[in-house]
């Protein structure tokens, strides 16, 4: 359906479109996105034929190590917050 709106002498085409299709459209682009079980096989053993099986335990380190750090960043900024909540 296509109407006309006028707003301060101008003309705007304006198109309806059914929500419902809108709605299709992104449960479509959610289901493509998330990879499912053949997929992450796959990737698993495109990721260890690259590094290697030696490599990876330290990549898991690493990523253990930015997450930790990331969490305590969260937790200070949180005592920072609350401290200052706090009356003195």
């Amino acid at each position: 359906m296509q109407s006309e709106c006028r707003i301060s002498g101008v003309y705007f085409l304006v198109i309806n479109v059914n929500i419902n299709i809108m709605q299709s459209l992104l449960n479509i682009l959610l289901f493509l996105s998330m990879p499912g079980g053949t997929e992450w096989i796959i990737i698993l053993v495109i990721v260890l034929l690259l590094f290697g099986g030696r490599k990876i335990p330290e990549l898991m380190k690493g990523i253990g190590k930015g997450v930790r750090g990331f969490k305590d960043g969260l937790k200070e900024i949180e005592t920072d917050i609350n401290s200052e909540e706090t009356p003195k």
